[in-house]
């Protein structure tokens, strides 16, 4: 059926507003990897410290994926992400200030908790807005929320901390400061200017959810996370999601590192440079979600397994193209991201989406996103334990074990489709 005038103005809200959002987190997020190098030399710290971190925070944002998947299933993402967006805003404008390790470690805890509301919220907050055969492309652009986000955050980081002349004296702590009024801004904007669903504003509903209750309907949401938990669909997504988070928070937080210590680029080239992975990385997001609804009539899988394997080639090629110079450097990191982007967005919005419905959409991205941040986790001692022992390259060689497996998995449901209903008695 056409849209309403209606329907068609507040979809263009929330999507620019969750979109807003989402890349918002990234400006509390971002900054740590960009900064470390400084912090390391001022405070006395090591690369052993930087792991540590990197699992307190994954700990707790993969605790919080699934619990707040639920929550926003139960009390509405409007809530949920606002309470997370102030809580990220206030955890990095305190690390600002902060001069120790345990202090560090609290505050990027108090960050983590808050920097999980935001996905499976959002990803809830989109669903009864947007129908399924529209969302794999629908999503592509919206994805595009972590990508130009973590972009936008990286070189800005890298300005504020490094470049700009005001407050020159707070050096690396500008890094945490700036990004966190941004997301001051940005949680006002989300919490004043969004809704949950059309119902609240009286516009007619735009999507029937996948989940229809015959007889009584007590207990829903438990009803609906165990059939959640039966579906081999979201399992084979969530393994996959394993390898992909594992891969790409590896990227987000060490690539600055690696440039600078492993190829000896200075500081701000090697921030400059490592911003090409979300940048570039933008298009393999809009590749997927074309290639799923348009080729692949919304099946996701057939485009997730060829950009995985894609992806595994990207990394096998690095360490031949990276000796050649800066140039091929950045070709080579854009690849990475391109085929890292592409499958991580698509199991995780659209994917997300089509196996929870409108009632269980923040509880599969819950899922998906939480076993995901498992491989987010213990990325930061992956790369530490390979790093140590055989070198930057054989880090790239594990990432082509890895993408290959992730690949093999989804190419098990290269054919299949979402259903659109399923009744529950």
């Amino acid at each position: 059926m056409a849209l309403t005038a209606d329907q068609r103005s507040w979809r263009k809200r929330i999507f620019i507003l969750t979109w807003l959002a989402y890349a918002g987190f990234y400006f509390g997020r971002k900054n740590l990897s960009v900064t470390w190098s400084s912090m390391e030399a001022d405070l006395g710290l090591d690369n052993s410290d930087y792991a540590t971190i990197i699992f307190i925070y994954s700990l707790v944002y993969t605790i919080g994926q699934f619990l707040n998947g639920y929550l926003s299933d139960t009390f509405g993402p409007r809530k949920v992400v606002s309470v997370g967006l102030f809580l990220a805003a206030i955890a990095n404008l305190c690390l600002g200030f902060s001069f120790s390790i345990g202090i560090i470690i609290f505050l990027i805890a108090a960050n983590g908790y808050g920097q999980s509301t935001g996905w499976s919220g959002l990803i809830k907050n989109m669903t009864p807005w947007f129908r399924i055969n529209e969302r794999g492309i629908v999503m592509s652009w919206w994805s595009t929320c972590y990508v130009t986000g973590g972009f936008l955050a990286t070189v800005f980081a890298t300005y504020v901390a490094f470049d700009m002349d005001f407050l020159s004296e707070l050096g690396w702590k500008r890094g945490f400061i700036f990004p966190s009024l941004v997301l001051f801004v940005i949680a006002l904007l989300y919490l004043l200017f969004t809704r949950n669903n059309p119902e609240e504003v009286n516009v007619p509903v735009i999507v029937e959810d996948k989940y229809e209750f015959k007889g009584e309907s007590k207990g829903e949401k438990l009803k609906i996370l165990a059939l959640l938990i039966k579906n081999k669909s979201l399992w084979i997504y969530s393994s996959c999601y394993f390898i992909l988070k594992m891969t790409r928070y590896a990227f987000l937080f060490w690539l600055p590192i690696y440039l600078e210590k492993g190829l000896n680029y200075e500081v701000s080239d090697a921030g400059y440079i490592s911003s090409v992975y979300e940048l570039i990385g933008f298009f393999g997001v809009i590749i997927a979600g074309y290639s799923s609804d348009k080729i692949f009539r919304s099946k996701r899988f057939s485009t997730v397994a060829i950009m995985l394997f894609a992806l595994g080639l990207a990394c096998l090629a690095h360490p031949h193209l990276a000796p050649l110079g800066k140039w091929a450097t950045v070709f080579s990191i854009a690849m990475i991201g391109i085929f890292t982007y592409g499958p991580d967005s698509l199991i995780c919005t659209a994917g997300s989406m089509d196996v929870g419905g409108k009632k269980g959409a923040a509880m599969a991205a819950g899922i998906i996103n939480g076993v995901g941040s498992i491989g987010q986790m213990i990325s930061g001692f992956v790369v530490m334990a390979i790093n140590v022992r055989f070198g930057w390259d054989n880090l790239f060689n594990f990432f082509v074990v890895m993408a290959f497996l992730a690949g093999g998995l989804a190419a098990l449901k290269w054919n299949h489709k979402s259903i659109d209903k399923q009744i529950i008695t």
